[in-house]
């Protein structure tokens, strides 16, 4: 029994046109095609960095019984529970996207972060439902982890495969535009409700729009990604067949599954430990004013839209490897910026923030699409979404608290030593997967 939707679009409908009409349509067609995978991006990161903004306002909503610190705690303790649940989406719906193809998959996953996105912005608080509330947020937290977790690397395959070839990295670009933007989305919108409501009115019920808005950005992604091809059928001499077959050719592929767990790990812990981690010790350690700090981290946010534009096709041109490994080769003496901002100095978190911005640029943008390259077309969706969720939960989600807690005891010149590592590692275990087991997609 098939278990391809028989008359589902085919990618073939972006490529094998007449020329008339490839010249008239193709291109409307394709930036649909981008539009929808990228805005699915901006949900997924609005919607994971609305809830981290707002947890000191949620936490008393859910957690009535404990103090203000103790509710944030709590919870900042589910947001890190979505952490946990990125790697079983990898197992879960990457396993099924490359059984029943991606564009079902990539359909239920917008679904999923929408639903619960409104579920979120609508739950009764706890003094009208009592343990209920929070066990509701938990829920909905666990269901957009495992959303999450195959988001980004089915999304940048997806990308990969309906492209021309010869343009992976442009449509990695793409999409990095779109995740930085959803970033940037989700600070202004609270900035501007906090200018606008004031503090009193965003903690009693102001706090839900920003998640309503995800709800309703939700819905239109979803109608934009319903007409999307798909780009795997059963006769596709890359289509690999049952789960188990699946699965047994991504863990035979070990050591591609071992370099794209360190790959996504090295960036991410760099990512979150240079935006969140840094502004954090900017805030706390050293009570830098919260807005110019905010404001400095805008500048990068805006860094990161634009620069994804260029670093795409730039690995086109001069092949994704070289590109990668350059980037990931400047990562080990760039993390070694941090130590510069051991005192007080707002000039000093600008310079180390900006000038490790361009090393930063390049990584967060081909990351994904090096580790999709890592696995063929028939399991990559599983393989990716696996390493990816490893690598986000083992080394991305710890990367901020490491940053602040080595500051706060004194170590702070730990934290650079151990992003050298991971970043050195990641280079080694590449370079020896590719190799070794080859790539599937760029050079």
């Amino acid at each position: 029994m098939s278990t391809l939707p028989e008359r589902a679009p085919s990618a073939a409908d972006f490529t094998n046109e007449t020329p008339a009409r490839e010249s008239r349509d193709r291109p409307l067609t394709m930036r649909r095609a981008m539009l929808g995978l990228g805005l699915g991006n901006t949900l997924e990161w609005y919607d994971w960095q609305i809830f981290g903004l707002l947890a000191v306002t949620i936490g008393p909503h859910f957690f009535r019984n404990e103090s203000s610190v103790d509710a944030t705690l709590s919870t900042l303790s589910i947001f890190a529970v979505g952490f946990a649940m990125r790697p079983i989406g990898g197992i879960v719906l990457g396993g099924v996207a490359d059984r029943i193809g991606r564009r079902r998959v990539m359909l239920l996953s917008v679904a999923m972060m929408a639903l619960t996105t409104l579920v979120i912005g609508v739950i009764p608080d706890a003094s009208t439902i009592g343990v209920a509330a929070p066990l509701i947020l938990l829920v909905c937290r666990l269901l957009q982890g495992i959303s999450t977790g195959v988001e980004a690397p089915l999304s940048t395959a997806y990308g990969a495969e309906v492209m021309p070839k010869g343009r992976s990295g442009t449509a990695a670009g793409v999409i990095s535009f779109f995740v930085n933007f959803g970033i940037l989305l989700a600070s202004l919108i609270n900035y501007v409700l906090g200018l606008t409501l004031g503090d009193a009115l965003m903690g009693d019920w102001g706090w839900r729009i920003p998640f309503w808005v995800g709800a309703v950005m939700g819905l239109a992604v979803f109608w934009l990604r319903r007409s999307l091809p798909e780009t795997l059928h059963e006769d596709d001499p890359e289509y690999v067949g049952s789960t188990s077959k699946v699965w047994g050719s991504v863990f035979t592929r070990w050591r591609s599954l071992l370099a794209i767990i360190f790959v996504v790990g090295a960036a991410q812990a760099f990512n979150y430990g240079w935006n969140v981690g840094l502004p954090t010790l900017a805030r706390t350690k050293f009570h830098e004013d919260p807005t110019t700090v905010f404001g400095i981290t805008t500048v990068l946010a805006l860094i990161m839209m634009g620069g994804s534009l260029l670093v795409g096709p730039l690995a086109d041109r001069w092949a994704l490897s070289r590109v990668f490994l350059g980037g990931r080769i400047l990562m080990i003496p760039a993390v070694f910026l941090i130590l510069l901002y051991m005192h007080k100095s707002i000039t000093t978190f600008t310079v180390v923030l900006l000038v490790g911005a361009p090393v930063l640029l390049t990584n967060m943008t081909l990351y994904v699409l090096v580790s999709t390259s890592l696995m063929p077309k028939g399991v990559r969706a599983a393989g990716g979404g696996l390493g990816y969720g490893i690598g986000v939960a083992a080394f991305g989600g710890t990367a901020s608290y490491l940053v602040v807690w080595l500051a706060d005891a004194g170590l702070s010149r730990l934290f650079p030593v151990y992003m050298a590592v991971l970043a050195a590692l990641s280079i080694a275990f590449y370079v020896w997967a590719k190799k070794t087991e080859g790539v599937s997609l760029g050079e």
